[in-house]
Order: C-alpha cells, then sequence, then structure tokens
C-alpha cells in the first residue's frame, strides 16, 4: 500500500455500491482505483471523490493489473467553484484531460503543476479563465519535458531575438527563424508578444491575454502541440470543448 497526494480527475459508478476513479497522484502518475462501498450511505469516503478534489490517497497497488484498489480518500481541498462557471469548469475539464492522456509516469511537477492551476482556476473571473489554464497547461508539457524551443530556433539552433519575427512550427519543436521557415510550410507566425507569453507561462509565470482573439489563438497553439507531439490519434474532446466556449 502507498499513500499519496492526489486529485480525482474522473469517477464513475461501478455495479451497486461502488465507484471506479481516475486520479492524478504525486508518486505514481494517473492512476485507477476501485472504491468499494463508495455509494453507501454511509461509506468511508463521504463527498471527497467529487471533481477535481485534492486529497490524501490510500492505494493498494496491484503489479500485474491496471485497476487498483482506493483504501482511503482523505480530501482537503474540494473545488465546487469549479463548477459555479461554464468557462471554469470548460478550462478545468481540458486541463484534468491533458494530464488523464499523458500524466501516466510519476512525477511530482505534473501533479504540482495542475494543482496549482487548479487553484488558480477557482478564483478566476471569465476574462481571466483562458490565461490561467493555458500557463497551466503549458506548465504541465514543460513538466512532461516536451517543452517547445522559443529562445532559439528549433531547426539551426540560432538564438532568436526578443523582437524577432518568429513562426511556430508544431512538427519542428517551436519557434523557427525566417531563414528556416521556408522549410516548414504551414508554421504559424508567432508574434513576439505572444512569444514572451509563451516563455511566461512556461516558466510557471502567470502572463495576461490582451482579448478573446488573442486567447483562441493561444488554446488552438496548444490543442495542435499536444496533437502533435504527444497525440495518439483520439480526438482532445474536452480542448474542442472549451475552445467552443469562446468561440
Amino acid at each position: 500500500m502507498i499513500e499519496t497526494a492526489a486529485i480525482v480527475l474522473h469517477c464513475f459508478d461501478y455495479r451497486e455500491t461502488s465507484r471506479i476513479v481516475r486520479l492524478a497522484t504525486r508518486e505514481v502518475g494517473v492512476v485507477s482505483a476501485i472504491a468499494r462501498g463508495a455509494r453507501r450511505p454511509k461509506s468511508r469516503f463521504g463527498q471527497g471523490l467529487d471533481l477535481f478534489t485534492s486529497g490524501s490517497a490510500q492505494l493498494v497497488m496491484h503489479p500485474s493489473r491496471d485497476l487498483h484498489t482506493l483504501a482511503s480518500f482523505d480530501a482537503s481541498r474540494a473545488r465546487p467553484l469549479l463548477a459555479g462557471s461554464l468557462r471554469r469548469f470548460g478550462a478545468a475539464a481540458a486541463i484534468g484531460e491533458l494530464c488523464l492522456r499523458f500524466g501516466t509516469e510519476a512525477t511530482a511537477g505534473v501533479h504540482d503543476a495542475l494543482e496549482g492551476g487548479f487553484d488558480r482556476l477557482e478564483t478566476a473571473d471569465d476574462a481571466s479563465v483562458a490565461a490561467r489554464a493555458l500557463a497551466a497547461g503549458w506548465r504541465i508539457v514543460a513538466e512532461l519535458g516536451f517543452a517547445p524551443s522559443l529562445e532559439e530556433c528549433a531547426l539551426c539552433h540560432r538564438t532568436l531575438g526578443d523582437d524577432e519575427e518568429v513562426r511556430f512550427a508544431h512538427r519542428a519543436g517551436g519557434a523557427v527563424c525566417a531563414t528556416c521557415r521556408t522549410l516548414v510550410p504551414g508554421a504559424r507566425a508567432l508574434p513576439a508578444a505572444a512569444r514572451l507569453t509563451l516563455r511566461h507561462w512556461l516558466a510557471g509565470e502567470e502572463a495576461a491575454i490582451p482579448d478573446r482573439g488573442t486567447a483562441r489563438a493561444h488554446q488552438r497553439l496548444l490543442r495542435e502541440f499536444l496533437e502533435e507531439h504527444l497525440g495518439d490519434g483520439r480526438a482532445f474532446r474536452a480542448f474542442v470543448a472549451w475552445e467552443k466556449l469562446d468561440a
């Protein structure tokens, strides 16, 4: 048995009295576990298995199985305010989807970036939701080891000036200079202000977005980057739904 900090990312009923949950844990990454008796009126889990709740989980790990056993879950922070706004909920679901799809390896950094992102989203007004969610998303990407190149050309590795005109090429892995951009057709223009914003987010810092048009461009950029480098061919349903909220 192990004890680890965990966040509830998904749950569904199983048979008459149990639930199966997907947890983002600090010690063993994203795991699936069965909470036996969780649906009983006097369950020891209480309301602790609500979506986006943080707590301490005791897990009985089964090395030869993908479904483990949740022995207990002591909730330390529920986040009901995430459900109080459609934009907050949509953004949280998109960031949660990122961890569900790619957070299977244990890394404390991914867990901490996710938890911090949820905390900041919970207090965000509609105008700041996108920036806070994108900051969390890019930070998780960085913790997964797939941060895009922004300070040097992803192809020739020349250092890029802060105000230099560049394009963002997903397949190349980041920003490319004017000379190299002909080698990657379809690369998107990346204004200096947008590149600076990305650098702040990857470093775990907050940066505001001036308008919804810019927010949508950043949402699309993150989704396309995930599809190129971390995708497995399946659609990012929560991401697409989140983008449509600001369409």
